[in-house]
């Protein structure tokens, strides 16, 4: 959940930590801190707040010199968001100096223990307990850092992405990880370390990836050394090249990185299925499903995995799964999933979706699908993520760097796949005719440029933005396939403006939701084309004659509901099961809109991060 970046070599390590941490900063941005060793002292700087905070304290107060530092911005688990609690902390003797990402669950026994040993502690962090008790192994067993922090893991119980350094060894950092990402740069005679590769690009394309329940022991003049926390054995790391570059991770001229990913839909829709999607040879072709399609074929049923807004692009999966594939599916909340001894047998296929491919929760539901024998099959955006080396086999979505914390291109990129995955099954199981088929695959081809079309209202929707930047509550309703869309919707509203939304099925809005209906309350209503266009006209009517307000999203050319309705946002037409990409469109950028003229930070709303990797 919080973003830690590292630097060691012969550059002033300063201005490449502080940058990294403003790249780092949609992982955690209420406290955030610094430490710099300048050869004799460790330079230590830390604040409640955002990173321009702890640069402006910064300029105030201390200069800052040296070769070797870590820095971290933070999402408070343990103790409240203050100077003390922020990162990064020292251990007793002040000769070392940690950085940590998870959380420390039997942090409270090892604190007790410590206390008794004489060590003081002044955060209520359990942070500081970890680095005192790597202080302690040093003292009692007589070993180095490296080993010390072997030995400490071992005793914790948690999650953790961790970065250390002794003011008494500068030419040394020392790295760890379980649960938490972790990647190392390497350059010519110097190394970086950070949550994912964005503080560094500019720099290597070059780059480690720790897998869970290894460290790694950061030498200047030497290779990295990799090994294993259970037993000290060594790793030979595996050098991977970046495919991301320093325009993917910048704004690019946009306002906030949210809108600039609402405007990229186009481009990583058609990089989802480029090469993948062959509409003039009529297959759908996905590396890591060919060698499994009789997992599925056979399978008994899918269990979907996910949680938040990759939760609702599973949701419009059980659509279209049913619909094509004919094979059953359930959709769970990872976070409850592994909570209540589910039913998993070998014949079941999980597939997890996670843009980060680091969720926790997601994670611990794969771990578990594994145990009971499931095939799991994974889907997310971030290459070497942890779910994509957990899972048997997966998919790649193509959305690039998704910056903002509430999801976008992550959501569409990942209907993308789901949807070609479900085409390929129907295809092989003959439950889709040829002629449904082709005709889907060349409308999956159209979407990049129908998307492009709906953005185009969004001048129009800023208008509409405007009219209902102050009402307080929302309610979103859909049918069918859109029924997960007035979900994400009302989702989407919620993080970043702070307006309490609601998504329901329309049907469902008799079952209680009408009572809230009157002249203050504005409801989205989701009336594209389709099967259950006549139901959906229903419902309008049951909020128009309770003086409910209706933001309309229709078929372009309609004009039934365009009647009805007090504000339209129009569509381009879309064959029903595809309608999810474009109909979440306006949703999105209205949400934005709103957010921005109440002046929100988009990119960064209050009590969230983009990757959730602690429970």
């Amino acid at each position: 959940m919080c973003g830690i970046v590292g630097y060691i070599g012969k550059k002033e390590a300063y201005p490449i930590i502080l940058n990294g941490l403003k790249r780092l900063e949609y992982r955690g941005y209420d406290s955030a801190g610094i430490a710099i060793y300048d050869g004799s002292n460790i330079q230590l700087c830390k604040t409640k707040g955002k990173v321009a905070d702890l640069e402006e304290k910064i300029k105030k107060e201390i200069t800052i010199k040296g070769n070797l530092g870590i820095g971290h911005t933070r999402w408070a688990t343990h103790g409240v968001p203050n100077d003390i609690n922020s990162h990064p902390h020292l251990s007793n003797s002040g000769n070392l100096v940690i950085i940590h990402n998870g959380i420390i669950e039997n942090y409270t026994s090892l604190k007790e223990e410590l206390l008794k040993r004489g060590y003081t502690f002044h955060s209520e962090t359990d942070t500081e307990v970890l680095v005192n008790l790597i202080e302690d192994i040093i003292k009692k067993e007589k070993v180095k850092l490296g080993k010390a922090v072997q030995i400490a893991l071992n005793q914790v119980v948690g999650a953790y992405a961790i970065a250390i350094f002794d003011k008494n060894k500068p030419d040394e950092i020392v790295v760890a990880k379980l649960g938490s990402p972790l990647a190392i740069g390497i350059g010519e005679d110097e190394f970086f370390v950070a949550s994912d590769a964005s503080p560094f690009i500019e720099f290597t394309n070059n780059a480690i990836y720790l897998k869970d329940e290894e460290m790694a022991i950061i030498r200047i003049g030497r290779d990295v050394e990799v090994r294993k926390i259970k037993d000290d054995s060594l790793v030979a790391p595996y050098i991977e090249e970046l495919k991301i570059n320093l325009e993917q991770i910048e704004k690019g001229g946009y306002e906030h990185f949210m809108l600039k990913e609402i405007f990229e839909q186009p481009t990583v829709i058609k990089d989802t299925y480029r090469g993948r999607l062959l509409v003039n040879k009529g297959i759908i072709k996905l590396g890591g499903l060919e060698d499994y399609i009789e997992k599925f074929i056979n399978a008994d049923r899918i269990i979907i995995v996910a949680c938040g807004t990759s939760w609702h692009a599973g949701l419009v999966a059980e659509y279209i799964f049913e619909d094509w594939a004919r094979i059953p599916v359930e959709v769970e909340y990872a976070s409850e999933f592994r909570y209540r001894n589910p039913i998993i047998t070998e014949k079941d296929v999980v597939i997890a979706i996670s843009q980060s491919g680091e969720t926790a929760d997601t994670l611990a539901a794969v771990k578990l699908a594994k145990e009971k024998g499931a095939f799991v099959y994974g889907i997310c955006n971030v290459v070497g993520s942890s779910i994509s080396r957990e899972t048997h086999s997966g998919t790649y979505t193509h959305a690039g760097p998704e910056i903002g914390v509430a999801s976008t291109k992550s959501f569409t990129t990942q209907i993308t796949v789901l949807t070609m995955i479900a085409l390929k099954l129907a295809k092989i199981k003959g439950t889709i005719s040829h002629r449904d088929f082709m005709l889907h695959l060349r409308e999956l081809e159209l979407i990049p440029s129908k998307v492009k079309e709906a953005l185009e209202s969004n001048g129009k929707i800023q208008e509409i933005a405007e009219i209902f930047k102050d009402v307080k509550n929302f309610l979103y309703l859909g049918r069918g396939h859109n029924f997960p869309v007035a979900l994400e919707g009302a989702l989407k509203l919620k993080e970043i403006s702070y307006i309490h939304a609601e998504g329901y099925p329309a049907a469902e809005m008799k079952h209680g939701p009408i009572a809230l209906i009157d002249e203050q309350m504005p409801v989205v209503v989701i009336a594209v084309n389709s099967n259950h266009y006549d139901k959906v006209v229903s419902n309008i009517q049951e909020i128009k004659s309770r003086q409910g307000i209706i933001i309309a999203v229709v078929t372009e050319g309609d004009t039934i509901v365009k009647e009805m309705a007090d504000y339209i946002m129009e569509v381009p037409k879309t064959p029903e099961t595809l309608t999810p990409l474009v109909t979440t469109i306006p949703l999105q950028l209205l949400s934005y809109h709103i957010a921005v003229l109440l002046n929100r930070n988009v990119d960064q709303p209050r009590n969230l991060a983009k990757s959730v990797t602690v429970e």
